[in-house]
C-alpha cells in the first residue's frame, strides 16, 4: 500500500548527504515497514509552539501534528512531566493520588454515566481495550466501523482501520459502512446501512458487540454536518450493541465546540477512546466506560498495562487539561478554525481544484478536484510538498489521498491562520 503523503525511498539521492545518510541508516535499523512524510522529509531538531525547527536552522509551521495539541514544548507540560518524574514513577499496582486526582478531574468533563477510566499508552491499545470489553460484556462479536476507518495498528484494530488498505485484510466479525453525509436522505441511508451490517452479523453467526467510529470522522475526509448518526446508533442499542466513541483524534477541544466531539451528534456513548493530544507528546491514553459496561469484564478478566496511567503520565495529561483551560483553548479553537473555514472559502472561489470546504473547529479539510470535478490526489500530493517547501507542513488524507488535511495546534493565532492561507494560496497559483 502507497502511504499517502509518502516518501519515496528510491529518490534519497537527490536529497543532501546528511539526509540521504540519515535515511540509509532508518533502512538498515529500523526496517522497511516505517515509512517518512514529504516528498524531501522533515528533519527537525527543536519544536517550540506551533514551529519547528530544522537541521539547517529553518522555522516550519506546524499545521498538522496534533499530537501536540497544546504547542511543541509547552512549558507548563515540560515543566509538570519533568517534575513528577523527579519524585516517584511507578505502575498502577501500588497506591498512588496522581492517577486518581486526575481521573476525578477527566471523568468531570464527560457526560453523566460514564464514570470509570482505565489507562493505556496509545490510542491503538485504548481502542483495542474497548473492544475486549464491549465483547465481553455482549457476548458478541461483530462490530460496524466506516469505510475508510482508521482505529489503530494492534492485530485487533488494524482489522476494523479499512484506511489501512487492502494489504491489511478486514476481519471476518467486522463491517464497514458508507459513513454519513448531509441531509435526510444520506440519514436514511446511513441508518439503513447500519441496520443491514447487524443483520449480516447476525445472519453469520457473530452478532453485534459495537458500532465504533471517529467522532470526526477525520479518515472518511473530515465529515461536519452528518445526519442519521443518532437512528444508527438506536439500531446498535436494539440489537445488544454498544456504541464506542473514539476520540483520539476529535477530542480534548478539537472542535471549538466542547472537549469531546460526541457531543456534536447528540450521543450517549457506552465507551469513549481517547489517546494524541491527551499528554500533548507523552504517550498517554485512556478508555472511559459506564459501569454497568465495565462490570462484568473487571468481574472476570484481570487487566493490567505496565505503563498506562503512571504517574508522570498522568502529570503530563493534567497539565495539558490546565493549559487547555487556562488558556481558553476551547474558544481559540472555535474563533481561529472560523477565521479559517472563511479564508479556506475565499480561496476556494478563486481556485476550481478545491471542491470543497469542511471546517470543524481547528480541524479543516479541503477536497481537491481536478477538470472535471473527480478526486485528484496527486494534485493534492503536489499541493502538500509545494506548502512543506514554502515551509507549512499540512497533509492529506480520504478514501482517494485528495482531502488535505489541516489540523494545527489549538494555540493558532491570526498570524498562523494568515501563513497557512497565504502558503496554500501560493502553491494552488503554481
Amino acid at each position: 500500500m502507497t502511504m499517502v503523503n509518502a516518501f519515496d525511498a528510491s529518490t534519497a539521492g537527490a536529497l543532501g548527504e546528511t539526509e540521504a545518510a540519515m535515511i540509509a541508516r532508518r533502512a538498515q535499523l529500523l526496517g522497511p515497514a516505517y515509512r517518512l512524510f514529504y516528498e524531501r522529509p522533515v528533519h527537525p531538531v527543536r519544536g517550540e509552539g506551533v514551529w519547528l525547527t530544522d537541521a539547517g536552522g529553518r522555522r516550519l509551521l506546524d499545521a498538522y501534528n496534533n499530537v501536540v495539541s497544546v504547542g511543541h514544548c509547552h512549558p507548563h507540560v515540560v515543566a509538570a512531566i519533568c517534575r513528577q518524574a523527579a519524585v516517584l514513577n511507578t505502575h498502577t499496582r501500588y497506591l498512588d493520588r496522581t492517577i486518581l486526582d486526575y481521573s476525578q478531574r477527566l471523568l468531570a468533563t464527560l457526560p453523566s454515566g460514564l464514570e470509570q477510566v482505565m489507562y493505556t499508552c496509545t490510542g491503538s491499545e485504548a481502542n483495542d481495550l474497548a473492544l475486549r470489553v464491549a465483547r465481553h460484556v455482549t457476548g458478541r462479536g461483530g462490530v460496524i466501523v466506516t469505510a475508510n476507518a482508521y482505529h489503530g495498528v494492534t492485530e485487533a484494530t488494524a482489522e476494523l482501520s479499512p484506511s489501512l488498505g487492502p494489504t491489511v485484510a478486514p476481519g471476518a466479525r467486522i463491517r464497514a459502512v458508507a459513513p454519513p453525509g448531509e441531509g435526510a436522505d444520506a440519514g436514511a441511508r446511513f441508518a439503513s446501512d447500519v441496520r443491514a451490517a447487524i443483520a449480516d452479523l447476525e445472519a453469520s453467526g457473530h452478532g453485534l458487540a459495537a458500532i465504533l467510529f471517529d467522532t470526526v470522522f477525520s479518515s472518511d475526509g473530515l465529515l461536519v454536518r452528518v445526519d442519521g448518526i443518532p437512528e444508527a446508533v438506536a439500531a446498535v442499542k436494539v440489537a445488544g450493541g454498544v456504541l464506542i466513541a473514539d476520540e483520539v483524534q476529535g477530542g480534548f477541544g478539537r472542535t471549538g465546540e466542547a472537549l469531546w466531539g460526541f457531543t456534536r451528534h447528540g450521543l450517549s456513548p457506552d465507551i469513549v477512546t481517547m489517546g494524541k493530544p491527551m499528554g500533548n507528546g507523552h504517550p498517554v491514553a485512556a478508555v472511559v466506560f459506564r459501569p454497568e459496561v465495565i462490570a462484568p469484564f473487571g468481574a472476570s478478566v484481570r487487566y493490567f498495562n505496565t505503563f498506562g496511567g503512571n504517574p508522570v503520565s498522568c502529570a503530563a495529561a493534567a497539565a495539558v487539561l490546565d493549559v487547555i483551560e487556562g488558556e481558553g483553548l476551547l474558544a481559540n479553537a472555535r474563533a481561529m478554525g472560523k477565521r479559517l473555514d472563511e479564508g479556506l472559502r475565499a480561496i476556494a472561489v478563486r481556485f476550481p481544484a478545491i471542491g470543497a470546504v469542511r471546517c470543524v473547529g481547528l480541524f479543516a479539510a479541503a477536497d481537491i478536484v481536478d477538470e472535471a470535478g473527480c478526486p485528484d490526489g496527486a494534485a493534492a500530493a503536489r499541493v502538500v510538498n509545494r506548502m512543506r517547501e514554502a515551509g507549512v507542513l499540512i497533509s492529506a488524507t480520504g478514501p482517494h489521498g485528495h482531502t488535505l488535511k489541516i489540523r494545527p495546534p489549538l494555540i493558532f493565532s491570526r498570524e498562523h491562520v494568515a501563513l497557512l492561507l497565504e502558503t496554500l494560496h501560493d502553491a494552488l497559483a503554481d
